[in-house]
């Protein structure tokens, strides 16, 4: 049985995973490291606060290594100038919408670990992403979101 392929992300998502991931193991674990030895070293540790505070920070970074470490195997890069299709909306496409209103919006679609709302990336899995995935130019989506139905066309697709 041929496994499921992983979860889509951009080349600069990966790299921003593997940036955290480094910076977590080579600079602030070993910090923190030397922290819980010196703090060790003074004797009772039950009343330590840098002991005590070290060993907690050393959990979550260990946490949060296991974390990256697993979806950078886990994710499958993919390049969004690579898409063969550049006039329909897939993975990496910044996209134009316009409502009823002629309200604008830009999106991109990105991987779930690298959405940003704030600056318009939207992940994969979100309700915008699955509507206007596979809209051409003219097309009309609906998306459900709290408030209820919205409809959007699509104005404009891009691939950086």
């Amino acid at each position: 049985m041929a496994s499921k392929p992983g979860p889509p992300i951009t080349p600069k998502g990966m790299a921003a995973l593997k940036a955290r991931y480094d910076h977590l193991l080579g600079k602030e674990r070993p910090e923190i490291v030397e922290i819980v030895s010196w703090a060790a070293g003074n004797g009772d540790r039950s009343e330590n606060g840098d002991y005590l505070y070290g060993r907690k920070r050393m959990r979550e970074i260990d946490r949060e290594l296991g974390y990256l470490s697993r979806r950078m195997k886990a994710c499958r890069v993919v390049d969004p100038s690579e898409q063969p299709n550049k006039a329909r909306v897939f993975f990496g496409a910044r996209v134009e919408l316009a409502d009823e209103d002629d309200e604008r919006m830009t999106v991109q679609i990105v991987g779930d670990d690298e959405q940003d709302a704030g600056t318009g990336r939207v992940g994969w899995s979100s309700p915008i992403a699955k509507a206007i995935k596979g809209a051409s130019i003219g097309d009309l989506r609906t998306v459900r979101l709290p408030g209820g139905l919205k409809e959007w066309e699509v104005m404009a697709v891009h691939y950086d």
